[in-house]
């Protein structure tokens, strides 16, 4: 399958002549070093990944990580100093500034932690603003922020200001700008980190919705390890601007690349993470195959009650194959293992 996104080897150096650093000694330096040496800063460092059509790729880091800085550089609002960003099938690092407008305008959408709103105009006119800027004729933008409001939620918020709605309702209405262009691709930049832990939530819920209803291939950037974890088909996790590991969430959990990753998931429910193919086994002789199965992708605690409920193994399956076994004794190894954390 074609990359909706492919990164290759893309760096970003801060400072004088930074692009006379990349191939030389220079940049094998650490972040510290290389400051110290020449006054430059790495805010992402040889950096490859790809996202498939419709994933939702997480990128998690701490406060500077370099993620800010890479979703940036996804369609150069800020420049590169080396490597290439592909956009389904065009080189945005090559593009012109027509181009830039145009895929900017069309192709991709950004979804900020400052929501941006216009504070003199009402909701609907914020929703219909990008399509505004394209020249879309009042009757047919309305026509399209109307149907996007509904879908985010905010149905009779329509001639409301910003300063009327809550923050998380105010959120909802970045989104729903984001999406009245129909763009093939959302990349969120922290966007829920302002908010308080509830209306969190509810947001966070309601991209899953939006995700599964839309189908669309979204970036989405957060310090937040429970975010990534809720959100993400696959987490990439940065530290000083290189890749530290890419994976399912299952996969960083259950296999941290080092201790960095490690320490991050030390905290993390496993059993509301794992999925089967962590805690299955092989059949043992003369144990009973009349069980029920499951998927190998079946959640750990999702798995619980029907390996409760039956007096034989969980059949695991890959498809049609049968990959391994589970019962109870397997997946409360895993739940008392964390309650002795």
């Amino acid at each position: 399958m074609t990359a909706a996104l492919s990164v290759d080897s893309l760096w970003k150096i801060f400072g004088p002549r930074s692009d006379k650093i990349i191939g030389t000694p220079d940049a094998e330096l650490s972040r510290a070093e290389l400051k110290t040496k020449t006054g430059n800063v790495v805010g992402v460092r040889d950096v490859s990944f790809d996202v498939a059509p419709g994933e939702v790729f997480v990128v998690m880091g701490l406060s500077g990580s370099g993620k800010s800085t890479l979703v940036r550089l996804l369609t150069r609002l800020i420049e590169p100093t080396s490597g290439t960003v592909t956009l389904n099938g065009m080189d945005i690092t090559s593009a012109s500034e027509s181009q830039l407008r145009d895929v900017r305008r069309t192709q991709v959408s950004m979804v900020f932690q400052h929501f941006g709103l216009l504070p003199h105009r009402q909701v609907i006119d914020n929703v219909a603003y990008g399509l505004e800027v394209r020249g879309v004729s009042k009757k047919e933008r309305r026509a399209k922020a109307s149907e996007i409001v509904d879908l985010v939620g905010l149905t009779g918020y329509e001639m409301s200001y910003p300063d009327q709605l809550s923050g998380g309702m105010q959120q909802r209405v970045g989104l729903a700008r984001a999406l009245a262009g129909d763009p093939e691709m959302l990349l969120f930049d922290e966007p829920f980190s302002a908010l308080d832990p509830l209306i969190r939530r509810d947001m966070q819920n309601e991209v899953i919705r939006l995700h599964r209803e839309l189908g669309k291939t979204m970036v989405f950037i957060t310090h937040d390890l429970a975010e990534a974890l809720k959100l993400g088909d696959r987490i990439m996790i940065l530290r000083d601007g290189a890749i530290v590991q890419i994976g399912t969430p299952d996969e960083v959990v259950a296999q941290p690349a080092d201790d960095y990753v490690k320490d991050f998931v030390s905290e993390v429910p496993k059993a509301h993470v794992l999925t089967l193919k962590w805690v299955m086994r092989d059949p043992r002789p003369g144990e009973s195959m009349d069980g029920p199965t499951l998927p190998v992708s079946t959640i750990v605690r999702h798995a619980a009650r029907a390996a409760i409920a039956s007096d034989a193994p969980i059949r695991v399956l890959d498809g049609d194959r049968l990959v391994g076994v589970v019962d109870e004794e397997d997946i409360m190894r895993v739940v008392v293992a964390e309650e002795a954390v």
